[in-house]
């Protein structure tokens, strides 16, 4: 979640500039992008340069986009690359179906991260992969996450998605600080609303039909906010990320509108539980979510 604070990987893409690949570098003098007054960081660079890992061994990966400014890393970046690196060692058609992620450290969105991969075991339908984030030989991120062969069977819904006017009905509500990604903003099952729990999204860049890249960017817009903001009681408040997990139910194109709802669930012991669900404009449920961050209230 988007929230520079202990523990977790939060933080989101910076106004300031950026390089593209730690290769430019060479000098040791960070080119810059200037923005033009009005001009939006997302127009500079897409998503897709996000995912875009250099493959630098077997099972080895390294992030390709690397910023300026030291601030703190975004979860679901550093989650969208994980689930990027591992899916380039499967075997080729299989998808991910669940990833459970722990935010170690806190990254820095100034230094590339690298991303190394354990194959844990392909079956005949199944692949298990555990993925470590590292920055200056730190562990800040592990993962786990399962990829599945695509397979007919009983496809069933239970239960409808949340009721949502249709976004094109709605003003445009940027997601903030997410490269490539667009908002609108229907109206809220909770009070206060600093932090959209019901939000509509899509890319807005065109993706290709690629079916783990689009799971990976669902994984890289699940973090943005917090289901808990309606259990907020002005001193007591989320904070970072402690884990992430997400199902995926249905292939989906995140280049169309889904719709995330986020549910409060509970909060003990200073952590806080949330769930939540993606849906396709159509109400079909195409992947859930649940998240533990800090609840904590200051101390004095």
């Amino acid at each position: 979640m988007i929230c520079p604070t202990e523990g977790g990987l939060c933080g989101g893409p910076h106004p300031g500039g950026v390089r593209t690949r730690p290769s430019d570098n060479v000098a040791g003098v960070r080119p810059k992008i200037s923005e033009e007054p009005g001009t939006r960081l997302e127009s500079l660079h897409s998503v897709l340069d996000l995912l875009d890992l250099e493959e630098l061994d077997r099972d080895l990966y390294r992030g390709t986009l690397v910023f300026d400014d030291p601030y703190p890393l975004y979860g679901g970046q550093v989650a969208a690359q994980a689930l990027r690196a591992a899916g380039g060692t499967v075997p080729e058609g299989r998808l991910p179906h669940s990833l459970h992620g722990y935010f170690l450290r806190g990254g820095d969105a100034a230094r590339p991260t690298i991303f190394r991969v354990d194959r844990d075991r392909d079956g005949r339908s199944f692949s298990a992969r555990r993925v470590v984030a590292l920055q200056g030989g730190e562990v800040i991120f592990n993962m786990s996450v399962s990829f599945q062969r695509p397979a007919e069977d009983v496809d069933r819904q239970v239960h409808p998605a949340p009721a949502a006017p249709d976004p094109r009905t709605l003003p445009e509500s940027p997601v903030p600080r997410l490269f490539s990604m667009e908002g609108r903003v229907p109206p809220q099952p909770y009070e206060p609303a600093d932090f959209p729990t019901r939000l509509w999204s899509r890319c807005t860049v065109p993706l290709p039909d690629d079916d783990l890249l689009h799971a990976c960017v669902l994984t890289y817009l699940s973090d943005i906010s917090s289901g808990l903001i309606a259990l907020h009681d002005g001193r007591a408040r989320s904070g970072s990320s402690l884990d992430h997990a997400v199902w995926f139910h249905r292939p989906v194109r995140m280049d169309e509108w889904v719709l995330m709802d986020l549910v409060p669930q509970t909060v003990a012991a200073g952590r806080g539980w949330y769930t939540g669900t993606l849906h396709t404009a159509g109400g079909v449920l195409a992947a859930s979510l649940a998240q533990e961050v800090l609840f904590r209230t200051p101390r004095d």
